[in-house]
């Protein structure tokens, strides 16, 4: 062909008229499969890798068309070994969060219902008192996530004024989104105090003047710092606060609500901890060790956390009823420590021991084998994620699939139905069962069937 090939591209009615395409109309708007015909004429006019005439435009058309009718976000099996993969959603849902939430979404609620008075309540009084007795605040409010917990906070107490804060806890988070960029946006000015690697009590003392709003203290739950290095805790931290009269908010992130050094995850605060440190304002996330969904929650004392439900903002990040259904029966577990290490996934994945490990992975093997399909079983390492534990390393087991080339196996595992997402490591794809759901199993079978045969 000569010439400008473009213009031998054909017409949308044309390809609208193909058989294939029409019978397309019997299960799709027109106005869709219009605008699928459009989107596929519109790519091949911008690559012409082809003639028109060597293209099937039907299969692309109902490829496209499917592809346009699948959710954009669905379900995947997380066989990465990072257990709280901030990519991958973090926590997954205890079953009696998935059930609250049902309840509360196929109808109406008490969203801002009193029901005893029979008048308008308040959305911010739902989780309160069980985030209080859990642990041990004055009073609790729910927004939407972590980052905003902290906005709200420094805010509130402190806008328009000074935010002391080492230079060693300003973080960089997920996404590429760092504290200081957040605290700024609260409207709050930044005094940085001592260095990367150390900062000592007296930095503090002397940064406070009468314009400080607020004494901020991060945990550094991502990441950490050996060698010659000091650090000021929120516990130090706390009489120096009441001692010159500026709050002290205390972001420890990770939202840990059980010790679990039982099971070797060792070096992160819990919530109570993180109350008994003796801060104004505590903050935390839902949806990381806690293992509820994504929220951000602030634990206090009862004078501040009423100015910040009465901030503007508080209305603008507020979580909606599905949010407080799920984390409300999340924290009920927690009233049974050893119910919520069983029945939260989060916590049973990170507590699951080796042996269980290695009891499912000979029996996904001996299904495998039965498919004639050659896989081995290897001893590897899973991390916590979420931003926790950052140096911890937990003892884990893959399954590692050999294949031509490890990285069409992970492309055609992608492939699948259902998702699964692994990791390449010495040229095979490992797929470590720790953040593997049990009952996600057959699916996973399915996958590694698909990708290896």
């Amino acid at each position: 062909m000569t010439g400008d090939r473009r213009r031998a591209l054909p017409a949308v009615g044309t390809l609208l008229e193909l058989d294939a395409v029409r019978a397309l109309l019997t299960q799709a708007p027109r106005e869709l499969v219009t605008d699928v015909v459009r989107s596929v004429v519109d790519d091949a006019r911008h690559r012409l890798v082809d003639t028109p005439d060597n293209v099937d435009w039907a299969t692309l058309i109902t490829e496209r068309l499917a592809q346009r009718r699948t959710s954009s976000l669905r379900p995947v099996i997380n066989a990465t070994g990072v257990v709280l993969h901030t990519n991958l959603g973090r926590a997954p849902l205890a079953r009696a969060a998935l059930d609250a939430m049902r309840d509360v979404a196929s109808g109406f609620s008490n969203l801002e219902y009193d029901i005893d008075s029979g008048e308008r309540g308040s959305r911010h009084r739902h989780c309160a008192d069980l985030l209080c007795e859990l642990t041990g605040a004055d009073d609790a409010m729910v927004v939407n996530n972590c980052a905003a917990a902290l906005v709200l906070a420094l805010n509130t107490v402190a806008d328009g004024r000074d935010a002391v804060i080492s230079r060693g806890e300003l973080v960089e988070i997920g996404g590429s989104f760092r504290v200081p960029d957040i605290m700024s946006k609260s409207g709050v000015r930044l005094v940085e105090v001592g260095t990367t690697n150390r900062t000592h009590l007296d930095d503090y003392r002397r940064a406070l003047t009468a314009e400080s709003g607020a004494i901020v203290s991060v945990h550094r739950s991502n990441f950490a710092v050996e060698g010659f290095v000091a650090s000021v805790s929120a516990t130090a931290l706390a009489p120096l606060a009441v001692e010159t009269g500026v709050p002290l908010l205390y972001d420890f992130g990770s939202g840990l609500m059980l010790d679990l050094s039982a099971w070797g995850l060792t070096g992160e605060p819990t919530a109570r901890d993180a109350v008994r440190s003796g801060a104004a304002l505590v903050m935390m996330s839902g949806d990381k060790l806690l293992g509820g969904p994504q929220a951000g929650i602030i634990v206090g004392r009862a004078d501040m956390m009423d100015a910040l439900r009465r901030n503007p903002l508080a209305r603008a990040l507020r979580v909606d009823k599905l949010t407080l259904s799920a984390l409300e029966a999340t924290l009920m577990l927690y009233r049974e420590p050893e119910r919520a290490v069983r029945e939260i996934p989060a916590l049973a994945m990170l507590t699951a021991s080796v042996e269980s490990l290695v009891a499912r992975a000979e029996v996904l093997l001996m299904e495998l084998q039965s498919r004639g399909i050659t896989t081995a079983i290897v001893e590897t390492e899973a991390t916590v994620g979420g931003g926790a534990f950052p140096t911890a390393r937990i003892p884990s087991i893959a399954l590692a699939l050999n294949g031509a080339s490890a990285s069409k196996v992970q492309a055609r595992l992608r492939e699948a139905p259902v998702p699964v997402v692994g990791r390449i490591t010495n040229g095979r794809v490992l797929l470590d069962l720790r953040g593997v759901l049990p009952d996600t199993e057959p699916l996973l079978l399915s996958a590694i069937a698909s990708a290896l045969t």
